[in-house]
């Protein structure tokens, strides 16, 4: 992997973070995760994750962002929202050095865990997460927001055969 810095995103990164986003949507898409037309979160999301959550960006030490990773806080826990890399970045680390940072704020912020969903059935999506620690959560003891998500998700049009939602606890301090 090339020299890639994890830094806080900046309101001026926001459309190249869309873009990031499209692209990886394609990627998905090859993997059957999703269809239809290529969609990237609102200027007004972005916006959010940066005020009131965590969004961290990778750059290449030109300053290009090539990925990012964006977290709200639910409950206590932070909840991964999106996690993309630009596909040419693809299948170098990028991808898992985002996420350990993330965790690691979070863990430093005294959250309980981490919570995200995601499509079971592409390679690279929670067979990865669980390379980082998190587990497919069971129905009845996963926190209720994570529930509230994976419900939301499926009631606006995800395959509910491939939608699953994982977690990881941290230790209490």
């Amino acid at each position: 992997m090339m020299d890639i810095a994890i830094s806080p995103a900046q309101p001026d990164h926001f459309e190249e973070l869309r873009a990031i986003e499209l692209a990886a949507f394609e990627t998905l898409r090859k993997a059957g995760a999703v269809t239809g037309q290529a969609a990237a979160g609102s200027l007004a999301e972005f916006t959010h994750f940066y005020r009131h959550g965590l969004l961290l960006a990778a750059f290449t030490p030109n300053k290009v962002p090539v990925g990012f990773v964006a977290g709200t806080f639910e409950e206590r826990w932070l909840h991964i929202a999106e996690v993309d890399v630009h596909p040419d970045w693809q299948r170098n680390g990028v991808g898992r050095l985002l996420m350990k940072t993330i965790l690691s704020a979070g863990q430093a912020l005294d959250l309980r865990g981490a919570t995200l969903t995601t499509d079971i059935a592409a390679a690279f999506n929670a067979r990865f997460y669980a390379t980082l620690g998190f587990d497919i959560a069971d129905t009845h003891s996963q926190p209720p927001h994570l529930a509230r998500r994976l419900a939301d998700e499926i009631a606006g049009g995800f395959d509910p055969g491939r939608r699953t939602a994982m977690w990881m606890s941290w230790p209490e301090k």
